[in-house]
């Protein structure tokens, strides 16, 4: 894990410190899981790993931890599973100190979920609204990335409307815009393929980028800033993704996938990664935690995509990468949730 600006001679930075807190523990956290997105089981097992780590973990005593699920009508619900609708939903949030949104995709991690926390008046862990729909939608994490000097994939935007105007001529891969999980991703290796992959991507989204297919290692990289405005950021080790075959939903959650972290990478690849994933979490305006995706290719960096709520269990890709530096995952939820409070006190001062 690298703090920035990194120096010339980089040594390993010792784990970073949670922030003084003015505030009597316990702190009340609202965490909240599900969500009306494909995503739904991811984050539900993402919200439970969360709320069980504050509740029994090493800093359990200073934490009251409050669980709130969206189910896939959109309907919200009390821990015990009873619907309280948005109107209630609010209510509680309200009566907490910090809320920990661990809803990711659509409605969620776009955005959604941090403007209701902002209009609701509660501090909260995570990139803000801006930043949040910047990232889910790839095509115009596209378009941030390339104009801060960022290379990503050769690629067209297609809506229903547009799709059967596209040509096959080589392989692509076809994504809804704004998914994650890899949910309706398709390699796309022939043009009787073609139609079948645009179809699933639609029924996910009313956009789909098609992309030029990226030959390379799978690297990602998790940016961390904390403190006033997020002055102090830590770069996690890079993990690298090592699959037989493509990348999708089934090799990410079946076991298909092995995750070697640290990546084994020459410094000079090292270096690269961590400067492009600072840009792109800069350029984005991202806070708290993000994983930066990217593919090493023979010419260099390619961005893939940036994810502002990644998954978030014990064993997923972030908490991987800061246990790999020294940082537990624990440690981890500790760190982002203290933070988000004492932010909120020193803007209220």
């Amino acid at each position: 894990m690298t703090r920035t600006p990194a120096p010339a001679a980089p040594t390993a930075p010792a784990t970073p410190a949670a922030p003084p807190v003015p505030h009597p523990a316990p702190l009340r956290v609202a965490v909240i899981g599900g969500g009306q997105s494909a995503e739904h089981e991811v984050s539900l097992a993402s919200a439970a790993s969360v709320a069980s780590t504050l509740t029994t973990g090493p800093h359990s005593a200073r934490y009251v931890v409050v669980r709130l699920t969206v189910d896939r009508a959109g309907m919200w619900r009390d821990g015990g599973g009873r619907p309280v609708g948005l109107a209630g939903a609010v209510h509680v949030l309200r009566s907490c100190d910090v809320v920990l949104p661990v809803v990711h995709g659509p409605r969620g991690e776009d955005g959604t979920l941090a403007a209701l926390c902002e209009l609701a008046g509660v501090p909260y862990v995570g990139s803000g609204v801006t930043a949040g729909a910047l990232a889910m939608d790839k095509w115009a994490t596209k378009l941030v990335a390339e104009a801060v000097g960022l290379r990503t994939a050769p690629g067209v935007l297609l809506t229903a409307a547009t799709a059967a105007s596209y040509r096959f001529t080589h392989p692509v891969v076809v994504k809804p815009v704004a998914a994650g999980s890899s949910q309706g991703v398709t390699l796309v290796r022939t043009v009787d393929a073609l139609g079948p992959a645009l179809d699933a991507a639609l029924a996910l989204d009313h956009r789909v980028l098609v992309e030029d297919v990226v030959v390379g290692r799978e690297i990602d990289v998790a940016v961390l800033a904390t403190g006033p405005g997020g002055a102090d950021r830590v770069v996690s080790p890079a993990l690298e993704i090592v699959v037989d075959g493509f990348f999708d939903y089934d090799a990410k959650y079946g076991g298909g996938a092995e995750f070697r972290v640290p990546a084994a990478l020459a410094e000079v690849d090292r270096e690269a990664l961590e400067a492009a994933a600072l840009t792109a979490y800069d350029a984005l305006g991202c806070r708290g935690v993000a994983r930066v995706d990217f593919f090493l290719t023979d010419d260099g960096l390619v961005l893939n995509e940036v994810n502002t709520m990644p998954g978030f269990t014990a064993t997923s890709q972030v908490p991987r990468m800061f246990a790999a530096a020294g940082v537990p995952y624990a440690d981890l939820l500790d760190l982002l949730v203290r933070d988000a409070v004492a932010g909120s006190v020193a803007v209220a001062a």
